[in-house]
């Protein structure tokens, strides 16, 4: 068979943009809504603006901006409101206000998995639960969720308890802007309107539910999420009952952006038909055990897993592995992790506490804290209350603003000057940590370089931001003798111990061939040299240091991967790489 050219797999992908972009407009809270993965542009915006044309008219749609606060996403107390009328007076959310339409979400890959968990909750019970600032109400609400997801490389996505929850998941990232076209007219409230009276019959829910095996899903959601996308697509064909196409878009919309295997070549030798001679005769007597299905009363698995591999890029599976390997080693070399700030950095909410030097009292959110308490506090006054004051705020209802703040990244090279590594890679190593020198210097990194040779591993370059004396240290490297490499962890390990107790973040990238041949007291012996180096390696490991090692020889080695397992670092094997291919490959893992 032939393989679609790439204009006829861009018109394919088209097509079932169009498809997602109607199923959504027929029943936004039935599939949970869409996560579309694209940068902004022409393609984007062209299938935004199908999915407003299709929403009938007086639709809600409402956008939510990623640093949205509790208060403005679920409702709360309105202040003004509550102080002039002296009783709580209640404002309602962001999610309450969408109900029966859609919410955007811009930049989808930044919200924070606080409010993803939220949005999460009122997903699943279609319900607002409101209690807070003396509030406790319940608000119906049924809308969808329309996520944009601009996030560059698989360490930047939409948070997982958000993704899960939408249906459909579309990747228009490398669809050209020639492959838009005009869309069909459909009647989307004729479909809203047949929606509740679409069957599904049984055997089309094995089919979805056997091919969300065949792919490795393992959540019980997906087939359940498949099963209203098919029925949507149905009622927009005018259907009362779910057919095999509706079955096959459903898999190429749901269940391909979710697989994590490929199906077993196995399934297809198991699905065939058995042998003639073991058919039943044509004219024997058949009662309801024993009368065959024809193909057109039972869709096989293979007709949906065939749908859903349509659907599914070269690349899907390889990315999925990245991405999980990168979160299990990825670094905090951009941004390091946060910490809790009290004068500057992202506000982080309220606590309640007394005011104290060095603090900062949230007014607003202690006004909102003392306004349920108004009406009571003026009872408790009686007669004082009139000449009181207008607001009655007391010590408990203080609220300290909390804030968090990126702690400092220092990134420490250990680079492997031994007479082995001088040999083969030392030059390319040195190209390579200068690049990424000046990457950490952009970032505002601090770096230190560790180096190790002869009888021992020496600190040439503590954590420093002076790119220039970090290139001088460099340059000044010598190669040759021995391959200390315990020493050189070891002496890694110190340095990042005592600036983790600092409060930062560490990155450690080991540039070595792995074969050490001087143990921790300087003596040779390759045996017990590969155990200490082994032993400094799970120690290192145990700081929880984010590490790399980078294979430095000119055949990946079984000793250097071994160290890299033993210090829970990613492995980068590099046998013909130069000092540019290097850097990027370096930069990519440390998150630069």
């Amino acid at each position: 068979m032939t393989a679609p050219t790439p204009d006829a797999r861009a018109q394919a992908l088209w097509a079932d943009a169009v498809a997602a972009a109607q199923v959504v407009a027929v029943d936004p809270a039935g599939v949970g809504g869409v996560l579309l993965r694209a940068a902004a542009g022409p393609v984007r915006d062209a299938w935004i603006d199908l999915v407003r044309r299709l929403l009938p008219a007086g639709t809600p749609w409402r956008k939510m901006p990623v640093t949205i606060a509790d208060d403005r996403l679920l409702g709360g107390l309105d202040l003004a409101a509550t102080l002039r009328a002296g009783a709580p007076q209640f404002t309602r959310g962001v999610l309450a206000e969408v109900d029966g339409g859609l919410l955007v979400i811009p930049m989808a890959e930044r919200v924070s998995s606080a409010t993803a968990a939220r949005i999460a909750a009122v997903l699943d019970a279609h319900e607002v639960a409101l209690e807070r600032d003396g509030l406790a109400l319940r608000l119906p609400t049924r809308c969808g969720v329309l996520a944009l997801d601009e996030g560059d490389g698989a360490e930047e996505r939409a948070p997982q308890a958000l993704a899960d929850r939408l249906a459909l998941h579309l990747d228009l990232t490398a669809l050209p802007r020639g492959a838009v076209t005009d869309s069909p007219t459909v009647d989307i409230a004729a479909a809203r309107a047949r929606l509740p009276q679409v069957a599904v019959p049984e055997r089309l829910i094995e089919a979805l539910c056997a091919g969300a095996v065949a792919f490795g899903i393992g959540s019980l959601r997906v087939p359940l999420m498949a099963l209203a996308v098919a029925r949507a697509s149905a009622a927009l064909a005018g259907r009362d009952v779910v057919d095999d196409e509706d079955i096959e878009l459903s898999a190429r919309l749901v269940l391909a952006a979710r697989a994590t295997q490929l199906p077993a070549d196995e399934q297809a030798a198991a699905q065939e038909p058995p042998p003639p001679e073991q058919a039943p005769p044509q004219d024997a007597p058949q009662d309801g055990s024993q009368q065959p299905q024809s193909q057109g009363e039972r869709l096989p698995d293979e007709r949906v897993v065939a749908a859903a591999l349509a659907a599914i890029p070269a690349d899907l599976l390889l990315r999925l592995r990245a991405a999980r390997k990168a979160g299990r080693h990825g670094a905090q070399g951009r941004a390091g992790q946060m910490k809790a700030a009290h004068q500057r950095g992202r506000p982080a909410g309220t606590r309640r506490g007394p005011l104290q030097a060095g603090m900062r009292l949230d007014v607003i959110e202690t006004l909102r804290a003392a306004a349920p308490w108004q009406a009571l506090r003026r009872r408790e006054r009686g007669a004082a209350a009139a000449h009181g004051p207008r607001v009655d705020v007391r010590r408990d209802d203080f609220r300290i603003a909390r804030r968090k703040q990126p702690s400092p990244t220092t990134t420490v090279f250990v680079v492997d000057a031994s007479g082995s590594s001088a040999l083969h890679r030392l030059a390319e190593a040195k190209g390579a940590v200068e690049l990424l020198l000046a990457q950490c210097y952009v970032r505002r990194d601090r770096v230190a370089l560790v180096a190790f040779r002869g009888q021992g591993a020496q600190l040439l370059l503590p954590p420093t931001r002076s790119l220039t004396r970090a290139k001088r240290s460099l340059a000044q490297l010598p190669g040759g003798g021995g391959t200390p490499l315990a020493a050189g962890i070891e002496t890694a390990h110190t340095l990042v111990d005592g600036l983790q107790r600092r409060g930062e973040t560490t990155v450690v990238v080991v540039m070595t061939d792995g074969r050490a041949n001087i143990d921790r007291n300087g003596q040779p012996g390759r045996e017990q040299a590969q155990a200490d180096a082994s032993a400094a390696a799970r120690r290192l490991r145990m700081s929880g240091a984010s590490t790399v090692l980078v294979d430095t020889s000119p055949r990946p080695q079984a000793s250097a991967r071994d160290l890299a397992a033993a210090m829970d670092a990613r492995y980068l094997p590099l046998p013909h790489a130069d000092a540019r291919q290097l850097s990027r490959a370096l930069a990519a893992t440390t998150g630069g």
